[in-house]
């Protein structure tokens, strides 16, 4: 797996070559990030559970290239808005640990505020 540093320079370098920076407005990244999210959703989009595990198997090249474009968006936002996407992403982790206590939530799609006292 490529270090995420290696992904970020590869789309600075990318985006720098095509003088793009200047369409590259938090706004429009944050507007590309939802579109590329729901090019994701399509895939999933009216399919029950077992259509979407075989679609899944000879789908998954077309997914993982919209899963790519998310991240790829998120790996932009974050760096121009200056936020250690890891940092924040370890430490969201360790925020849900405390909303959902493993003890209390496993098993359970139920949100964070039943499992508070």
């Amino acid at each position: 797996m490529s270090d995420i540093n290696d992904v970020k320079e590869k789309l600075i370098a990318f985006r720098d070559a095509r003088d793009w920076k200047q369409f590259h407005k938090p706004k429009d990244l944050a507007l590309s990030l939802v579109l590329e999210s729901a090019e994701v959703l399509e895939h999933f989009q009216w399919k029950s559970t077992k259509e979407i595990e075989e679609y899944v198997k000879t789908h998954k090249h077309d997914i993982a290239e919209e899963l790519a474009d998310v991240f790829n968006w998120v790996i932009l936002l974050s760096h121009d808005l200056d936020i250690d996407i890891i940092d924040a992403a370890n430490k969201k982790i360790e925020q849900n640990d405390k909303k959902y206590p493993a003890e209390k939530a496993k098993g359970s799609a139920k949100k964070y505020t039943h499992y508070q006292s």
